[in-house]
């Protein structure tokens, strides 16, 4: 899957999953533009991609500064080939123990930072009759539900369905959107949760064992690449068989 000579932005790349793909796009020839608000993840993240790759520092539930990070990144790179929204985070609670500041901030990250950082680049893309394929991260517990994350599920059912939505209003432009559903995966937040749920979660997955970011990021290489070209609206699970659901 060679991705010589294009650009790939990936939020979310100082760590866990999104640094796994953005290494896994570089490792396939991509120019790597990488995201995130963890300047000391994205400066590990840039020693494994190497020269040349990039860094940009962005808050994404700040709107502005998700324009400034298009500029910024068209002047560096020009327009992207792929986009890959990974960034997100949890907090594993009781839903009646949530508070409304946890709630805005998922909305802003999980959901509304891809909206507007989507539509933002897109606006140049499609001006410029430019062909890019979107990969949306989402979670399996946007597709089914899960204990204690549920308005992070809420989130990612969203993303889920925007995907859907996006992938429709962009056929007519050839530009693919898809989206990629991780289930438990060996990350750092895995790693904060209790561990009988972490315990419980692994026996739960048919193939006994968690998933890896790069497993994951198998799944956006795929997308990414011309393999998918005639692939999109498409949700697919990478979660050992834990989901099933179509």
């Amino acid at each position: 899957m060679e991705l010589e000579n294009k650009v790939a932005l990936v939020t979310g790349a100082a760590s866990g999953i999104g640094r796994a793909i953005a290494v896994g796009l570089a490792k396939a020839g991509a120019t790597v533009a990488a995201v995130d608000r963890n300047a000391d993840g994205l400066a590990e993240t840039v020693q494994v991609l190497g020269d040349r790759a990039s860094t940009h520092q962005v808050d994404l539930s700040d709107p502005q500064a998700i324009v400034g990070l298009r500029d910024e990144v068209i002047a560096a790179h020009g327009l992207p080939h792929v986009i890959v929204n990974a960034a997100g985070f949890d907090r594993v609670e009781p839903f009646m123990q949530n508070d409304d500041a946890l709630w805005e901030s998922l909305v802003a990250v999980n959901f509304l930072g891809p909206v507007r950082l989507t539509k933002a680049f897109l606006e140049p893309i499609i001006a410029e009759e430019h062909k890019v394929k979107i990969i949306n991260i989402a979670s399996d517990a946007g597709r089914v539900g899960s204990l204690g994350e549920t308005v992070y599920s809420g989130t990612k059912g969203g993303l889920i369905a925007f995907t859907k939505s996006l992938a429709r209003e962009m056929a007519r432009y050839q530009i693919n959107v898809n989206c990629v559903c991780p289930g438990p995966t060996d990350t750092p937040l895995f790693a904060t949760l209790p561990e009988k749920v972490r315990t419980g979660l692994t026996r739960a997955i048919p193939f006994r064992r968690l998933g890896t970011p790069e497993e994951v990021s198998d799944a956006v290489l795929f997308f990414a690449s011309d393999y998918s070209n005639f692939v999109t609206g498409q949700v697919l699970s990478v979660s050992g068989g834990l989901t099933m659901a179509g």
